[in-house]
């Protein structure tokens, strides 16, 4: 008989989690209440994911010490929770749009390169402290054979399916709304600009500048004949993902990059030009353009430093004001603007709330439908 494995192994605890919904497999209060503040907290997703991965690893070889998931602490029944997390948990994370970080938990510090025992007086550093403890206590409780790893997965994924579902609730009424409004007059550029400005002023939006310009191009692309690449994630850095800036930028039917834009939610510095002109010395291909955008006020100086890169670099280095921008860019497509919102909105969307929190998203859609309002 072949052995179950770790794919099956999620697929089968989602399929029990989707069919017992309504009911908890955990017969502990206290047990339950940590798992749920742990799936319900939105300031740290990153032990979602490393829990899911240490009780998977469990499950699939009960001999490993659910506290050792790092293959450098010392003595017998390490596992490596990186390899599950980022081969088995990350897939079905995406598989099932789970709210949950969509890259692994490993690279956050306080899952980084551990090489103890994970005993329940580690103190991880983070906020906010109480999902480490209660991840730790969780860890603790299987190893002391108080629940099964088996509950435990099914009791965070069912968390995180209810989850799921009350946030789609209200989104699915609001696009309903805005589906009923259709065939009104499309807003005009400067009601957009507005609507933009009312958005980045709320908390948490510092992806946003980037999904701006990302629509930007993803609207008039057939007209400009450039593509921007699929944008990497928000916490991801540049060593990581091998990426040069936030939105790049290529010719269709061509992989060379030729205009690259970095988001910035404080002012522009020199050194954060240097460090842009280090990073296109070592790109692939040769750069027309490296464009920082900002929302914060832009200094003279820095700006005449980025201009004079020119005559030795062969790229034209800008800073760009973000509203000036999309301002000049929606009456200059004035007759896109409408294709221009909507991408926006979608990518707005199909971003992971570790990103793009829910309360941003509705935000957006209920300053949509109250500017489109007025229209009716």
């Amino acid at each position: 008989m072949s052995k179950t494995s770790p794919a099956e192994i999620l697929e089968k605890h989602y399929q029990l989690a989707l069919k017992n919904i309504g009911s908890s497999s955990i017969k502990s209060d206290d047990l339950r209440k940590r798992i749920e503040f742990i799936c319900r907290c939105n300031a740290n997703k990153a032990p979602i994911r490393f829990l899911m991965s240490c009780l998977l690893a469990k499950i699939d070889d009960p001999k490993v010490d659910i506290r050792k998931p790092y293959t450098e602490i010392d003595g017998k029944n390490t596992f490596s929770g990186r390899f599950y997390d980022e081969r088995y948990v990350e897939a079905m994370v995406h598989k099932y749009k789970l709210p949950c970080n969509p890259t692994t938990a490993y690279l956050t510090p306080a899952f980084r390169n551990l090489d103890r025992v994970l005993t329940t007086d580690l103190a991880l550093v983070g906020r906010p402290r109480e999902v480490y403890e209660y991840a730790l206590k969780i860890l603790d409780t299987v190893h002391r054979k108080k629940e099964t790893p088996q509950n435990l997965l099914q009791e965070i994924i069912r968390f995180l399916l209810i989850i799921k579902a009350e946030d789609e609730n209200p989104m699915q009424q609001l696009l309903a709304d805005l589906k009923q409004a259709d065939d009104v007059l499309p807003l005009s550029s400067e009601e957009i600009v507005t609507l933009l400005i009312q958005h980045l002023s709320s908390t948490n939006s510092s992806r946003l500048p980037v999904l701006i310009v990302a629509a930007a191009y993803e609207a008039v692309n057939v007209k400009l004949g450039e593509v921007g690449l699929p944008l990497q994630a928000h916490n991801a850095a540049d060593k990581q993902t091998g990426s040069i800036g936030d939105v790049e930028i290529t010719l269709a039917n061509d992989d060379k990059i030729v205009t690259c834009y970095e988001m910035k939610d404080k002012r522009v510095t020199k050194n954060d030009i240097d460090v842009a002109v280090q990073k296109i010395s070592k790109a692939k291909n040769k750069l027309d353009n490296y464009i920082f955008i900002t929302t914060d006020i832009i200094e003279p100086d820095v700006s005449e430093y980025a201009k004079s890169l020119y005559d030795k670099t062969g790229v034209e280095f800008a800073i760009l004001d973000c509203i000036g921008f999309i301002r000049h860019y929606l009456h200059f497509f004035h007759r896109h603007r409408n294709l221009f919102l909507n991408a926006y909105q979608a990518l707005v969307l199909a971003e992971p709330t570790s990103s793009i929190s829910q309360p941003l998203k509705e935000v957006l859609l209920v300053l949509r439908r109250a500017a489109e309002a007025d229209k009716r």
